[in-house]
């Protein structure tokens, strides 16, 4: 407490110099138009960014959680695509147990009788390989979550693989980049070009990693530079219209 009190009598005049400082201040802001919107203008200046890096910083801790809640949307959206669902033909058979597409609101409408062909999951890769002859990941996601093998693994920008073994827990997924030759493969699925329309089977053969071959195209087909190559949907791996 002597301390303090010492303290206080050796910087009275420094203190009290801010104190008559802010009064001023005050008064100053209060009374001229002028000077209080220059003042709450550069405080607003200097709040907003403090408020900014406060919520970027914010925002980098939760990334997980964005992350997580965008790939459940993007999850739900490929649910509900049209390449996952089989038409109904009652023409040639009649289906008395199917999956019935509903509005996603309370009336729960009957939307068709189309049957769910795919159904998908979300999973994250534990580890992964690029530079091996045969290149495999590993995913969270095993036989306890209905993982099993030949299923197939696409991600944001296509087809990734096929599922090569599984575990209660995870499952390996075999991936486009496996070596291949012209005759045998071990990772080929159908496609086409979307273009003309052209079939084929697309395999990598083991050199460039950014560039894969398709073969079985009829020398008659017209091809153009250029051109996307996406699944052709005749397999119960991947649907269509994927690249």
């Amino acid at each position: 407490m002597r301390n303090l009190i010492i303290f206080l009598r050796r910087y009275f005049n420094f203190f009290l110099f801010l104190l008559l400082e802010v009064i001023c201040l005050i008064f100053v802001f209060r009374t001229n138009n002028f000077q209080r919107s220059v003042y709450l203008n550069s405080a607003n200046g200097v709040s907003g960014k403090l408020y900014t890096r406060y919520n970027d910083i914010q925002y980098y801790f939760h990334l997980k959680s964005t992350n997580d809640s965008l790939v459940a949307e993007n999850l739900a959206l490929r649910q509900q695509l049209a390449t996952s669902f089989d038409e109904r033909d009652t023409t040639s058979q009649v289906r008395f147990d199917t999956l019935r597409k509903f509005t996603n609101d309370t009336a729960r409408k009957l939307l068709s009788t189309e049957v769910r062909k795919f159904l998908y999951r979300s999973a994250k890769v534990v580890k992964n390989s690029v530079n091996l002859p045969t290149n495999l990941i590993t995913i969270n996601r095993g036989a306890e979550h209905g993982i099993r093998p030949n299923m197939g693994v696409i991600g944001p920008n296509g087809v990734v693989g096929v599922v090569r073994t599984t575990s209660p827990k995870y499952a390996t997924v075999i991936t486009m980049l496996t070596k291949s030759t012209g005759s045998t493969s071990s990772f080929s699925f159908s496609s086409r070009l979307q273009n003309s329309g052209e079939i084929g089977t697309v395999y990598w053969d083991g050199y460039d990693a950014g560039y894969v071959i398709m073969k079985d195209v009829p020398k008659s087909a017209k091809l153009h530079k250029g051109d996307t190559v996406v699944t052709s949907g005749f397999s119960a791996v991947f649907p269509k219209t994927l690249t």
